[in-house]
């Protein structure tokens, strides 16, 4: 896989989209790319970051300042002649009075001097150009919440009339079963946006423990991507206690799933953590026979630091000799 199409995945993977044919490739890119690494965790921060600002809705303040500011722009056209503003208000009247018979006739008997039309359009042009009293300050969204940021100030031309934006943190909450799709979904997001360490944590768990009670965890269509969001967690999450929460998830998957058998080969070479690497090894005991499986312990049981996970790995070395 390219970068420019790993760069496209890696957005899909934010937002939990990516089919999960093609999680395997991307791993195995993000593997041995360190720019499209740095890119993944650059796009979950934004994506975290974003979370914490909710889309504020237009103001109705909005629609009366476009109003204002057009009726200031017709004023400032220049007016038209005399003899136009006759004409046009003669054959608006003219219009008028074909729907009126009765008062065409009225007209026409008592005669229509241009002193009268003339009268009508001065009152016209007084009323259209009369001043205005100042429009009453309407507040949209007036929920309780913090303010979290002024996102636009803008002052009518030729009026004492501001028009401030501002964003506020409005929390909500949701109650559900754990099989309600929109919980699902929201647990999903807070494996990658939550505010806290203790929300992250406690979302990655939930979800772990539907996956090794046998539901909503069976692949991409049935589980609505929830063993991609564990896969993910166990790979690139800060805290031990959330990376240990997917292994717990990820167990009854690691004799049929590659992928799966893959990123917990990579938690054994590679994490930070001793206790991630020492749960690493019971989860592979059910596939110690792999050649792959062996290889990686035997490579930890030489030459990984600690000296409890180097005999944990010989230890379980030599179970899959008796076994053979």
């Amino acid at each position: 896989m390219k970068c420019e199409k790993a760069q496209q995945n890696i957005i899909l993977v934010t937002y939990g989209e990516l089919p999960d044919e093609q999680m395997a490739s991307l791993e195995e890119h993000l593997a041995g790319c360190e720019a499209c690494s740095r890119e993944l965790q650059a796009q979950l921060a934004l994506h975290e970051a974003l979370a914490l600002n909710p889309v504020a809705d237009p103001s109705p303040n909005l629609l009366a300042s476009a109003r204002m500011r057009l009726d200031e722009a017709l004023d400032t056209i220049p007016p038209h002649g005399l003899l136009t503003r006759l004409r046009s208000n003669l054959f608006g009247w003219l219009g008028y009075m074909q729907s009126a018979p009765g008062l065409m006739t009225l007209l026409v008997g008592a005669g229509l001097s241009v002193g009268f039309l003339s009268g009508i359009s001065t009152l016209r042009y007084q009323v259209a150009h009369q001043p205005r009293l100042p429009s009453p300050v309407v507040l949209s969204n007036t929920t309780n919440g913090t303010i979290a940021n002024v996102s636009g100030i803008v002052q009518t031309p030729n009026s004492a009339i501001v028009q401030v934006t501002y964003n506020r943190v409005v929390p909500e909450t949701v109650q559900g079963s754990l099989d309600d799709p929109q919980i699902r979904q929201l647990l999903l997001i807070g494996t990658k946006s939550a505010a806290t360490n203790g929300v992250r944590t406690d979302s990655v768990a939930l979800l772990a423990n539907e996956c090794r009670a046998g539901r909503q965890c069976l692949g991409e269509q049935d589980g609505g991507g929830i063993r991609s969001a564990l896969l993910v967690s166990l790979r690139y999450d800060k805290s031990p206690a959330v990376r240990l929460n997917a292994l717990d998830g990820l167990q009854p998957y690691v004799v049929e799933d590659q992928r799966v058998r893959d990123a917990v080969l990579e938690a054994l070479m590679h994490d930070a953590s001793p206790q991630v690497r020492t749960r690493a090894i019971s989860l592979l005991q059910p596939v110690e026979s792999d050649s792959s499986v062996r290889k990686v312990m035997r490579t930890v049981s030489t030459t990984d630091e600690n000296p409890y996970i180097r005999n944990v790995s010989t230890h379980a070395l030599a179970g899959t000799a008796d076994i053979q």
